[in-house]
């Protein structure tokens, strides 16, 4: 049993004036509640409680009442029993909004109670009205309805039926035809009713969309920037690790080729810096336009040296007539074969690559290829890469293949929709139909 009391302790607790709490990988439980602000929280949750607006109801209800009275002869005169009621009818309204099913039967056999005994009529039937709206709006439809109905029912029972035993004395029936002004009071007061409930559904489910898609913003921009890191310091930290390698291994017996794979582990952390630098500037301004180019497809010569760098032969190849590409398809093209070279640096033992471009109508092709086989050894990441080159593509409708070939190479071959831009001009990139070392 102490097993059980102590599964269900909340997080955080007191005993004997002793503090025990349970952290969570979330961080530190909030500090318990005690003194002052455990006293304050009771004086927090009456204070969201309708006050003033139920005042305003109990003070016309009361005052419209007493004054109808004065011209009503006939009937029975208000006494404690009739203030009594006068003010319960409204005062209840205080809980509608927490408990709106219980309010609207509890004000409906007030109501009920006080023309039961007789009383002038006048302005008490507003406590019922804003009893039902309450519990309609609350989404309390069965109750609303059960207490309104409550209420005729036991109004055409007091009001045809019963006031022969009921005060004032000498009272007769009312006639049938005042009822149809009071159904429709009811349609009217069930129509407004649910006219405001369904622009508050509304109102809700439109906000609830706005969240919805406001949260999707958030985590498409999170795998955005996700995406860019991880290509950025995969890629260049690929060529690092290896021109690391390298060094070590001449450190002793070539120095001066050494000192080259040195100069090209600056040249590449460099170019890793400048592009989280750019990611990071914009995290800090939303909205803001980058202070430099994104990459795309005209630094692939950058990209094939880079990887010559860190001892990868890379020949590319252009097929069809290069078109202007759009700035997403043309960054998703360039992060897409960096990071297929980034691939073949790290597990492949092919020291050779072929990078083809192939531009259709409507769409660029990629085909990287190497020649294998898998080398099997560096971390794999959990096959971020490839899952990334697959969102990117699919983000602008296109798809990415990616598996090994029956020669025992592999294939990374990516499809991406384009406008139908102008033609690049000579210098822009690869000369159709030729081959670049």
């Amino acid at each position: 049993m102490s097993q059980g009391r102590e599964r269900r302790r909340p997080a955080w607790w007191h005993e004997g004036g002793t503090e025990r709490r349970r952290w969570t990988p979330s961080g530190p439980p909030p500090p318990p509640r005690g003194g002052e602000e455990a006293e304050a929280e009771p004086e927090r949750r009456w204070s969201r409680l309708p006050w003033r607006s139920t005042l305003v109801v109990l003070l016309f209800t009361v005052g419209g009442t007493r004054v109808a009275g004065q011209h009503q002869p006939q009937r029975a005169d208000l006494d404690a029993l009739g203030y009594t009621l006068l003010v319960l009818i409204p005062a209840l309204l205080v809980l509608r909004q927490r408990r709106p099913a219980f309010t609207a039967h509890a004000v409906a056999a007030a109501t009920l109670l006080y023309l039961g005994a007789g009383y002038p009529y006048g302005p008490f039937l507003i406590g019922a009205v804003v009893a039902v709206y309450a519990a309609v709006v609350a989404g309390q439809r069965r109750a609303a309805w059960s207490a309104l109905g409550l209420l005729w029912a036991g109004h055409l029972l007091v009001v045809h039926w019963l006031y022969r035993w009921l005060p004032p004395g000498g009272d007769h029936a009312a006639g049938w035809s005042q009822e149809l002004a009071v159904a429709a009071y009811v349609a009217a007061v069930l129509t407004a009713s649910e006219l405001v409930a369904a622009r508050r559904e509304r109102w809700a489910r439109e906000r609830a969309e706005r969240e919805a898609a406001e949260r999707r913003r958030v985590d498409e921009e999170r795998l955005r920037i996700a995406r860019e890191l991880h290509d950025v310091l995969a890629h260049s930290i690929s060529v690092i690790h290896v021109q690391a390698g390298v060094g070590l291994a001449l450190l002793d017996q070539r120095p001066e080729q050494a000192r080259t794979a040195l100069a090209t582990i600056k040249t590449a952390s460099k170019e890793a810096l400048g592009e989280v630098r750019q990611v990071l500037d914009t995290l800090r301004a939303p909205g803001a336009a980058p202070r430099s180019p994104a990459p795309g497809l005209d630094r692939l010569p950058e990209l094939t040296e880079q990887a010559a760098s860190a001892g990868l032969d890379v020949r590319t190849s252009t097929r069809g007539t290069p078109v202007a590409l759009p700035p997403g398809a043309d960054l998703a093209a360039f992060r897409i074969v960096q990071e297929a070279l980034t691939n073949v640096v790290r597990h492949s033992g092919s020291r050779t690559a072929r990078v083809r471009l192939h531009y259709t109508c409507g769409a660029l092709e990629l085909t990287v290829d190497d020649a294998g086989p898998a080398t099997g050894t560096g971390e794999t990441g959990g096959g971020n890469g490839l899952i990334g080159m697959r969102e990117r593509a699919a983000a602008l409708g296109g798809t990415v293949d990616a598996g090994p070939r029956p020669d025992g190479g592999f294939q990374v071959r990516a499809r991406l929709p384009i406008g139908l831009g102008d033609t690049v001009g000579p210098g822009a990139g690869s000369v159709p139909g030729r081959e670049s070392p």
